[in-house]
């Protein structure tokens, strides 16, 4: 079991547990790992969120990779997508983000890029984790005329907007209309400005809020993970759609016209179908994560499309597109891969392909809820002891209990249980037909596991 790395890179409390010393270990041992085969002076982009730690943590990572002798580029304030269309685009060996993504503020992480602008593997996480162990980071120490040098390059983001401006401005030309409006909720995150950037140079009408961030309100009652307001912002303003971006712009989810929430297995239906009526879907295939709605299950095999499911976590997701050449993924939580643009989950991305399919069939946001029925689910977290998160399994009435609501539910509903990668927490998740009912039983099993496991 890893002893740094989570579901989704390090993250932790900034300053206490994410400490500059281990970010400083992080990023010589990740430097070596990632540039050990090249045979030229490694060059490593870091990007970040808005985070009020970041520049501390940045500058920790960033002396870490010139003390073994990377050359580094700071983006500054970038979204994680960008960072991975960067790394490629400029031939750089490596890459980092320094984000906590939907986390609240005090929380900061740390997401490692191949060369090939792809999360690296937990393989990779692993060789990292045994060079910080071994005693061997005071040899990876570059001296005289080998140590790097650091550079503040903040107009590279220039780059990807022209990449995701030229993907649509041709099509959205064809179908914009005056009277269709966009909220954007930014998160006050990483997707604060080039958002409004993207969307200006694309003509298309908008209305923006929560892009001021201050360094402690990024994600706070906003975003991806909290949309309320831009549930009420839609409705208010009588607004055609509502996007919400998480804090560092991977993740994209959707509000219809009336309020509701297209959330990212919606999106991945929507997706899936445009790209099979299109001959883009590659072998007919949609991937996703076992956290997907039972609906969407149902809806890929009414529709003929062959479904494949990983575990949690975005990265699992484009191994296995990588694996067998799929073009299309993603996660409930608004991650969506589309491998034909970007190697990651990106939320402008989504958001744009999103209303371009909505303007080009020229049908409402709430039309899209007619191809697929959602269930009903549940999600609720156990808090308990982070030393003990992986024992449930092992407790003698919580499997009793998880195995008679297997049982239960079977056929017309499931259960799922998983522990958090990132937080001191085991998630247990349950859909069913009859809401209520799935609503008692979730919080009764994390209460139990809450009881057993502290």
């Amino acid at each position: 079991m890893k002893k740094y790395f989570g579901t989704d890179g390090i993250r932790r409390i900034a300053n206490t547990q994410l400490t500059p010393e281990l970010v400083y270990k992080v990023a010589k041992a990740g430097a070596y790992v990632l540039a050990k085969h090249s045979n030229h002076t490694p060059t490593i982009l870091i990007g970040r969120d808005t985070r009020i730690s970041g520049t501390l943590i940045e500058s920790a990572i960033t002396a870490g990779f010139l003390s073994y002798g990377a050359n580094v580029k700071l983006l500054g304030v970038i979204p994680t997508p960008a960072v991975a269309y960067l790394t490629k685009k400029m031939n750089a060996d490596a890459s980092v983000v320094i984000s906590a993504s939907h986390n609240t503020f005090e929380f900061n992480g740390i997401k490692f890029f191949s060369n090939k602008g792809m999360k690296i593997s937990d393989e990779i996480e692993e060789e990292i984790e045994e060079i910080m162990e071994s005693g061997k980071l005071d040899e990876l120490t570059a001296t005289h005329d080998k140590i790097g040098v650091s550079e503040i390059n903040l107009e590279l983001i220039n780059e990807y907007k022209n990449f995701i401006v030229n993907i649509f401005k041709d099509s959205l030309k064809k179908y914009l209309k005056p009277d269709f409006i966009v909220g954007i909720d930014t998160a006050n995150g990483a997707t604060y400005k080039i958002a409004e950037s993207i969307f200006s140079e694309l003509n298309i009408n908008y209305k923006i809020i929560n892009n001021n961030p201050t360094g402690t309100n990024i994600n706070e009652n906003c975003g991806s993970t909290h949309l309320e307001n831009i549930k009420e912002y839609v409705r208010k303003n009588k607004l055609s759609l509502g996007i919400a971006y998480d804090g560092d712009g991977d993740r994209c989810l959707a509000i219809d016209e009336n309020g509701n929430t297209i959330d990212g297995d919606v999106i991945l239906a929507i997706f899936s179908k445009y790209f099979k009526e299109n001959n883009k879907l590659n072998s007919n295939t949609l991937v996703a994560t076992v956290m997907s709605n039972l609906g969407l299950t149902k809806y890929v095999e009414k529709n003929n499309i062959k479904f494949i499911q990983t575990k949690v976590g975005d990265r699992y997701v484009l191994e296995e597109m990588l694996k067998n050449g799929y073009n299309i993924g993603g996660e409930q939580s608004g991650h969506i891969i589309m491998l034909d643009y970007n190697p990651t989950g990106d939320g402008i991305l989504t958001s744009l392909m999103l209303i371009k399919i909505l303007l080009e069939k020229n049908i409402k946001a709430s039309e899209v809820f007619n191809i697929i029925d959602i269930y009903p689910q549940v999600l609720v977290n156990a808090k308990v002891d982070d030393k003990k998160k992986y024992d449930y399994s092992n407790n003698e009435q919580i499997e009793k209990e998880i195995n008679r609501l297997e049982e239960e539910f079977s056929g017309n509903g499931r259960i799922l249980i998983r522990t958090s990668g990132t937080e001191p927490l085991v998630r247990v998740m349950i859909e069913g037909k009859d809401i209520e009912k799935i609503k008692k039983e979730a919080n009764n099993l994390a209460k139990l596991i809450e009881e057993k496991l502290n």
